[in-house]
Formats: structure tokens, C-alpha cells, sequence
């Protein structure tokens, strides 16, 4: 009997492991489906280019709660996956994807507290900083912490930040509320997020941002929706 009871407890907590995985992934998902939908929402009519203002804090953080669940939660499944696969209690999925949306909330305040509408000029100067950030030693490391295991939301936000904060910046320039330029950069986020670093993509990757920040600097108003309509 004793073979059997070991067999099936270890058959139940197998069952309970992966029971909680699924219901992880579809948690995650879901509620990053949910963000985009919400943050498409909000974003009606707001979309000026580097003339976008964002409003009261009150609306732009909601807002970039939304965006950020939308843009990050694709790419965190992962270790979303991992953290459940350690510990499989019901609470440990809120509280690791709550830490981690709440370290992009506090770069959200950080944006509110420093955006301005800009000019394109100094559009391209942060495009053409996030290119050339995207091949540096320190972007390659923070990537690296992303895909490892990590105890707490915190410590993740903590990385990805680091990882993503070119991309980031780039969006707060080109078109903070625009739809657009958030579906191309969360793709790239995604990709980042579940690639390991590998040079024949990321060197494109930055010459075509820094191509990007050159188009921007030669002729602005052929960029889509980067100069606001008259």
C-alpha cells in the first residue's frame, strides 16, 4: 500500500501543479487582453504625436496602469510560470503580478512628473538613445535577469525595467497615447522577453531604431503619426 499512497499523492500534486499552471496562464493572459481593450479605450482621441499632453494624473495613471498590463504581462508568463511552478498557493499569481505592474507604475509618475510636449527633434534624439542602448552591456545584462528565475514581482519589475526602459522612453517620444507605436514596441518587448540575446537580431533590431531616430531628424513629417494633424 505504502508504494501506492506515495504514487498517488505525488500523482496529486502533480495534478494540483499543473491545475494552477493553467489557470496562471489564462489569469495572465486574460487580464493582459482585457488591458489592451481598456487602454484602446482611453486612448480615443488622445493621440497627438509629440504634442500629446496626459491630462490629470488621475486619468494618466489609470491609463498607464492599463498599458502597462497590456505591453507586459504577454512577455512576464514566463516567470509568471516559474514563480507558480515553486509555489503553487492561490495567492502567490496576484501578488507576483501585482509587484510587478506596481514598479511600472512608479515609472508612470516619473513620466507624468518629467513629460512635456516636445518637438520632433527631441524625439529623435531619445529614438536614437534607445538604439544605441540596445547594444550596450547593460541592456544584454538586465535581458539576461529577465529570463532567470526571480522570488518576487519586484525583483522582475526591477530587471525589465532595466531591459525595457529604451523601448519605453521611445514610446513616451514618438506618440505617448498612440495605439500604434504601442502594438509595434509591445511586440518587441514580447520578443525580447522569451528570446534569449542573439546578435544577428538585436544589431538589426538597433540600426533599424537608430534609422528610425535619422528618418525622424530628415523629415518629420513623413513619420506616421509623430507631427499632430492641422
Amino acid at each position: 500500500m505504502e508504494p501506492l499512497t506515495r504514487a498517488s499523492r505525488f500523482g496529486a500534486m502533480t495534478s494540483a501543479r499543473t491545475a494552477a499552471t493553467v489557470a496562471a496562464l489564462i489569469a495572465t493572459l486574460g487580464l493582459a487582453v482585457a488591458s489592451w481593450m481598456v487602454a484602446a479605450w482611453q486612448m480615443t482621441g488622445m493621440d497627438m504625436g509629440v504634442a500629446t499632453k496626459l491630462g490629470s494624473f488621475r486619468f494618466f495613471t489609470a491609463l498607464w496602469v492599463s498599458m502597462m498590463a497590456a505591453m507586459m504581462l504577454p512577455g512576464a508568463v514566463p516567470a509568471v510560470l516559474r514563480r507558480v511552478h515553486v509555489d503553487s498557493r492561490a495567492r502567490v499569481v496576484p501578488l507576483f503580478v501585482g509587484s510587478y505592474l506596481a514598479t511600472w507604475v512608479l515609472v508612470g509618475v516619473a513620466v507624468f512628473a518629467v513629460y512635456r510636449p516636445h518637438g520632433s527633434a527631441a524625439a529623435a534624439a531619445i529614438v536614437i538613445a534607445a538604439g544605441v542602448y540596445e547594444v550596450t552591456p547593460l541592456k544584454q545584462h538586465f535581458r539576461r535577469r529577465c529570463r532567470e528565475s526571480v522570488r518576487s514581482g519586484f525583483a522582475f519589475g526591477s530587471c525589465c525595467i532595466g531591459s525595457s526602459i529604451g523601448l519605453m522612453l521611445m514610446l513616451v517620444a514618438l506618440g505617448v497615447m498612440s495605439i500604434g507605436w504601442m502594438s509595434a514596441i509591445a511586440v518587441v518587448l514580447l520578443a525580447q522577453k522569451v528570446l534569449p540575446p542573439r546578435a544577428t537580431v538585436d544589431v538589426p533590431l538597433a540600426l533599424a531604431i537608430l534609422g528610425l531616430g535619422i528618418w525622424i531628424v530628415t523629415a518629420p513629417a513623413s513619420v506616421p503619426g509623430l507631427m499632430p494633424s492641422m
